[in-house]
């Protein structure tokens, strides 16, 4: 079993930077293929970036160049760093786990990017 926990959200001007941190539970998570996720109102989940146990990582055309997504086996935590955030970034954003063909969710962070 693995829990989740994101933090890390909040209102952010255009522009601005926000990082988010997902913290687990569980000694599996250093085999863990892990995501960030976003929704946005009215909108279907999506996925925005992505990193392997190997450390390879994969983002969404939308983000890319903005967001850098890194993880830490040692403090079992992976996190999202987001900059030149715009409107459109706007959403709740989820982190998720994926183990032994297993998915985990968090219960999502709210990000707003307004002015």
């Amino acid at each position: 079993q693995v829990q989740l926990v994101e933090s890390g959200g909040g209102l952010v001007q255009p522009g601005g930077s926000l990082r988010l941190s997902c913290a687990a539970s569980g000694s599996i998570f250093s085999r863990a293929h892990i995501y960030w996720y976003r929704q946005a109102p009215g909108k279907q989940r999506e996925s925005v970036a992505s990193i392997t146990s190997g450390g390879n990582t994969y983002y969404a055309d939308s983000v890319k160049g903005r967001f850098t997504i890194s993880r830490d086996n040692a403090k079992n935590t992976v996190a999202l760093q987001m900059n030149s955030l715009k409107p459109e970034d706007t959403a709740v954003y989820y982190c998720n786990v994926f183990v032994v063909g297993t998915s985990y969710w968090g219960q999502g962070t709210q990000v707003t990017v307004s002015s």
